[in-house]
């Protein structure tokens, strides 16, 4: 069943926190093209919190030809994030603030609310954008984030990226995201968009599994 749009100014799209629906691939937001995909990257609670780790130092989107760079938090006083429940539903973020953590180089972690700008390409495509951190999320077995992009892109959208630890003891790297072409090269062939998102999970998947090897 499709969700209300849970609406957001801060980024350019309607439908904030989409990528949680269980229903994404079967109902995307209008006019948008849906992925998801998951790979085992390992077992165990040390590699678990490795991979968590290095999914909270942006290492996704700092991979191969992709960087980044404007890492900022947000403000006391700024935008503080979304929350969700467990069916993905908006709630209020919580009034307190965590403490800012930093990467080995210096680099601000994700954080609700931050905004980062992303540079590159895959596979030929275009990857920049201007991107806001929707959401974050730290449980014992559970560990990501939301991002949203705010502008500058050849798409708008949110991606959904997880690390899991499963009750088996492996653990998961989970990816979901859904694109609105806003270019007419892509809005005109689907093929590229989809080809795009595909390049685009690889880079996230070689950024984070010392398993991945093509």
């Amino acid at each position: 069943m499709r969700r209300q749009n849970f609406t957001d100014d801060t980024v350019d799209y309607a439908a904030v926190g989409a990528t949680q629906a269980p229903d994404l691939m079967q109902y995307p937001p209008e006019h948008s093209v849906p992925a998801e995909d998951a790979w085992r990257i390992g077992s165990g609670e040390e590699r678990f919190a490795a991979a968590s780790e290095l999914l909270l130092s942006w290492a996704p989107l700092r991979s191969g030809d992709l960087s980044i760079s404007d890492v900022r938090p947000a403000s006391g006083g700024g935008y503080s994030g979304v929350g969700f429940d467990a069916e993905g539903a908006p709630v209020a973020p919580s009034s307190l603030e965590p403490e800012q953590r930093f990467a080995a180089d210096g680099t601000p972690f994700v954080s609700p609310g931050a905004g980062v700008r992303l540079h590159g390409k895959v596979d030929g495509h275009r990857a920049d954008a201007e991107l806001r951190v929707i959401s974050v999320f730290e449980e014992p077995r559970r560990v990501g984030f939301i991002l949203g992009t705010v502008g500058h892109s050849i798409v708008s959208g949110e991606e959904l990226f997880v690390v899991e630890w499963r009750d088996n003891d492996e653990v998961w790297f989970v990816v979901r995201a859904f694109d609105r072409p806003t270019v007419p090269s892509y809005r005109l062939f689907a093929s590229r968009l989809r080809r795009r998102r595909r390049a685009l999970f690889s880079q996230y998947l070689r950024a984070i599994s010392p398993l991945y090897t093509s």
